[in-house]
């Protein structure tokens, strides 16, 4: 039985050929992302800023976003934030911080309440301290800090130094990619950001691995193939599996994005823009990397200290 392939066994694209294409908009991508976070910021989530979000459903009919807008900012707990989303009837509305400790936070959610549970249901309310949502800052940028640091040290330790050089320069893109699409969509940045992220990362990781160990695998076959024809080999070689890959776990994520709910959809999107930029990233950044290297002498220095430390006899005593 003929097993399936999106792709067919003797494709021949010129996937180093592109870097002239795929470097630049990367580069460009990079330094507007640069610019964003230093001008605009991230659009951080209860979780890490503090206060009060309220999501609420109208019992009838459509939301009249700006009637909610005037309603809750006159309360006198400051501009409040609403997004709609659903299919027009469900909105959340988020309180910014106040002074007073917890019971400031409750009794925006009591006189909230009061203005809105006429016409609105309320089917989520979370209040977020500031010295809760400081610890949860701290405690996200570690985690994210040594998760990544543990990759890294993994990826020098898996391959020769130009290979992990490569591998780590695309794990390094793909954060920086997944970043910016926060930045630009201005998606909340919650602890399910940093989850997702921290996804998109293993995801980077096993794209590149795969391609990595072919490139490794036909560099000790083909001693004296141009570099660049190799490099082509090897992407060409995986595409099929790269496919397969990417396109079922794109099919998952989409129908997590339609069917999923409001609670999983931010998950959702930012893991389907992951899974893109990491296929991306695997065939059109962290392979030509290799390029600028020296692949072979360095497969070539590794074999020969292999092979002498294997054939070395013990002196006699």
């Amino acid at each position: 039985m003929r097993l399936l392939r999106i792709v067919p066994d003797n494709t021949r694209f010129k996937f180093v050929w592109f870097r002239r294409f795929s470097y630049p908009l990367s580069a460009a991508y990079s330094i507007l992302v640069l610019v964003l976070f230093l001008t605009v910021g991230l659009n951080f989530g209860i979780d890490f800023k503090g206060g009060t979000l309220i999501e609420m459903q109208a019992k009838s009919g459509k939301i009249e976003i700006a009637q909610v807008r005037q309603t809750a900012n006159a309360l006198g707990f400051g501009d409040a934030e609403l997004q709609e989303f659903g299919d027009g009837t469900e909105l959340s509305m988020r309180f910014p911080l106040q002074a007073g400790g917890e019971s400031a936070q409750q009794n925006v959610v009591a006189k909230a309440r009061e203005a809105f549970a006429a016409t609105y249901e309320f089917r989520r309310i979370e209040t977020v301290g500031p010295r809760v949502s400081g610890e949860l800052v701290q405690a996200g940028a570690l985690g994210v800090v040594l998760a990544i640091t543990g990759v890294l040290i993994y990826l020098w330790f898996r391959f020769e130094m130009p290979l992990a050089i490569g591998a780590i320069l695309g794990t390094l893109h793909d954060i920086v990619l997944t970043m910016g699409f926060f930045l630009i969509s201005r998606l909340e940045f919650n602890l399910t950001s940093i989850a997702a992220i921290l996804t998109i990362v293993g995801y980077s990781l096993n794209e590149t691995v795969v391609v990595f160990d072919r490139t490794r695998e036909l560099l000790r076959r083909y001693k004296t193939m141009p570099i660049p024809e190799l490099l082509d080999l090897s992407v060409n070689s995986t595409l099929s599996r790269t496919a397969m890959t990417a396109t079922t776990t794109f099919l998952s994520l989409l129908a997590l994005v339609i069917f999923g709910g409001s609670a999983i959809e931010g998950f959702a999107l930012v893991m389907l823009f992951g899974v893109v930029v990491c296929t991306y990233s695997a065939m059109f950044i962290s392979t030509p990397v290799l390029l600028y290297m020296d692949v072979r002498g360095q497969g070539a220095r590794d074999e020969a200290r292999e092979r002498s430390l294997s054939g070395a006899k013990p002196k006699a005593g």
